[in-house]
């Protein structure tokens, strides 16, 4: 039998339109993209818009020209999550039809007493894993996880394993509310857009367990991985929306990217840069994964309009 064809390195940049984008944004964006051209990749764009509710009128459309302002460059049509129900609906046929997945009628409120899982979430008991109980009717459908634990490699963190039993129990693919779950949305575009290679925030480190396993059980191939730091603030928070992150400048990007480029342990330039083309032809040659230092979270430099 003839060893299978490596895949042709397919990356991307996917963030969710809860807010503008800001500096932890940015250093994920960089990692990705830089890893990417580094080996003659492909880089996608996707927006993850799969929770209205959640999110900031304009952010998405914002995206686009902020990342072009900071020299970006994608691949192929920019992607929105919210076209993809009929294949996210294809995807929970198929585990529904195998019987990977069950109805559950638990409400949040009722599984407020389960116990933290190592993922620090609420570890799912079960309650409706054999059947609805009688009188319920289904609220959200879960994937139904073996007591199996899921090791891999993170180009960054390092080998990783999760007992997804134990730690995670099972878990939503379509809410409660009939919108898509995260798991099953990321898994399933992967998937159809080809992506060998996920370089993203170490916050969605304890997600990739499931991801992997959802992979296995819709037959799809399995990406590597790389979790970069992500940026805190003086406090330690995350920079997001809620922890007030300022908005990514417009005015010098080059400056931006430097920081970015620092923050990932990345050989400091010695020469200034006029536009963001002159800072990516000096530093895609230059990436190396192998310097981002190993950790969750590292806090961003003060300055630059960063908000800190």
């Amino acid at each position: 039998m003839s060893a299978a064809v490596p895949r042709p390195y397919t990356g991307r940049f996917a963030p969710s339109p809860t807010g503008p984008l800001h500096f932890g944004s940015l250093v994920a964006a960089v990692a990705s993209y830089a890893d990417a051209r580094s080996r003659a990749g492909r880089w996608l764009l996707r927006i993850e818009d799969l929770d209205p509710p959640r999110e900031q009128p304009g952010a998405a459309a914002s995206f686009p020209r902020v990342l072009e302002r900071y020299g970006f460059a994608w691949d192929g049509p920019l992607l929105h999550q919210s076209t993809r129900n009929a294949a996210y609906r294809a995807a929970l046929e198929q585990l529904r039809g195998e019987e990977k997945v069950f109805p559950c009628a638990c409400s949040r409120a009722q599984l407020e007493k389960a116990p933290m899982g190592a993922a620090s979430e609420r570890v799912y008991p079960g309650t409706c894993r054999a059947g609805l109980p009688p009188g319920r009717a289904a609220r959200s459908w879960r994937m139904r996880v073996d007591a199996v634990t899921v090791a891999f490699i993170d180009r960054v963190q390092g080998p990783q394993h999760q007992d997804l039993l134990r730690d995670v129990g099972d878990f939503v693919v379509r809410r409660a509310d009939g919108l898509w779950a995260y798991q099953l949305a990321v898994v399933v575009d992967d998937r159809d857009q080809g992506v060998t290679d996920v370089v993203r925030g170490a916050d969605l480190l304890s997600s990739t367990p499931r991801q992997i396993f959802l992979q296995r059980q819709l037959g799809a191939p399995l990406p590597r991985y790389a979790h970069v730091p992500v940026a805190v603030n003086t406090a330690g928070e995350k920079l997001s929306k809620q922890t007030r992150a300022a908005p990514l400048p417009m005015d010098d990007p080059q400056a931006v990217l430097r920081a970015a480029w620092r923050f990932l342990g990345q050989e400091e330039p010695m020469e200034d840069f006029t536009t963001p083309a002159e800072f990516w032809a000096w530093a895609i040659p230059r990436w190396d994964m192998r310097r981002v230092q190993c950790g969750t979270a590292w806090r961003a430099e003060p300055g630059v309009a960063l908000g800190l």
